[in-house]
């Protein structure tokens, strides 16, 4: 199995490479923490998709650290990376996406593999979770999985989240993913904001997408088509971008796929913004504490 890590976006958000600046408690970095259990629950390989112009800091920071540890690849996301026959719009600035982002790796990948963002924190339960279902998909096709959070597990003590809500049948499979862009606890209630500002409740354990998946290569050429379905309807929208949700909602909607959505006890963290950094620490000091995790993280 592979590990694909969305590391195209370090820097657009920070300046450089500075999110990987340590904060566990011996310097690491979030992704140390995502490599440590994506090998532990028997991933064999780590494949991350960066841009270009963040090779040489990327090689010297990042893939030295890892290349003793679990073999490394390294793919490209860059907006001109377009199927033949389409011209990128002169004023794009911005990515094409996670969708696209997963695209880079068709060359690499041949095995089921799991997406995660670089900047996130799963937690070991999520990537045992994912790794078993993994493994049970080699030889399949159209048989994919996301690790589900329960919404209570992912909430920010500094404000409301927003998060995908997944919905799924009686099987567990996903039928749909509602962005709620506005969640927050309000007198011990988990409530999201409509459109008229209007608050509902949401469960405790509802499932939410943290953008933790599981597909196996057929994927990519379904990913590829749809692309240039996309690229027809928004190659001159400058804004438009090719989501992880936006693949799978089509595959599902048509009946081409199905996703099996896998419950976790793990609680998410992430670092989004500089001053998400405090908190992180702490949370990442207590589970060095308690023994969850070695320290440091790898043995020199």
């Amino acid at each position: 199995m592979t590990l694909y890590v969305l590391a195209a976006g370090m820097g657009s958000r920070y300046g450089g490479l500075k999110q990987l600046d340590g904060v566990g408690p011996n310097g690491e970095t979030i992704m140390d923490y995502s490599i440590y259990d994506a090998v532990n629950a028997g991933f064999g390989k780590v494949v991350f998709v960066i841009r270009g112009i963040f090779e040489q800091d990327f090689k010297e920071k990042i893939v030295s650290k890892y290349e003793q540890i679990i073999p490394v690849e390294i793919v490209f996301q860059e907006l001109d990376k377009l199927p033949e026959g389409f011209a990128l719009n002169p004023e794009r600035t911005k990515p094409w996406g996670t969708n696209h982002a997963v695209l880079m790796a068709k060359d690499v990948i041949k095995e089921p593999f799991a997406v995660i963002n670089a900047d996130d924190f799963y937690g070991r339960e999520s990537f045992k979770v994912l790794a078993d279902y993994l493994i049970s998909l080699t030889g399949k096709s159209n048989d994919y999985c996301m690790i589900g959070y329960r919404l209570c597990n992912t909430l920010s003590e500094s404000g409301a989240v927003a998060r995908g809500v997944c919905e799924t049948n009686a099987e567990e499979f996903l039928t749909s993913v509602v962005e709620r862009t506005h969640i927050e606890r309000i007198d011990g209630v988990i409530k999201y904001k409509d459109e008229n500002g209007e608050f509902h409740p949401l469960p405790e354990n509802a499932p939410v997408s943290m953008n933790m998946w599981g597909f196996t290569p057929d994927y990519f050429t379904h990913s590829e088509e749809f692309f240039k379905v996309f690229l027809n309807e928004n190659i001159d929208n400058v804004k438009a971008e090719y989501f992880i949700p936006l693949m799978v909602n089509h595959l599902i909607q048509n009946g081409t796929a199905r996703v099996k959505v896998l419950d976790t006890p793990s609680k998410w963290f992430g670092v989004t913004y500089a001053a998400d950094r405090p908190e992180v620490v702490a949370k990442l000091q207590t589970l060095a504490d308690n023994g969850t995790y070695p320290t440091p993280l790898f043995k020199k």
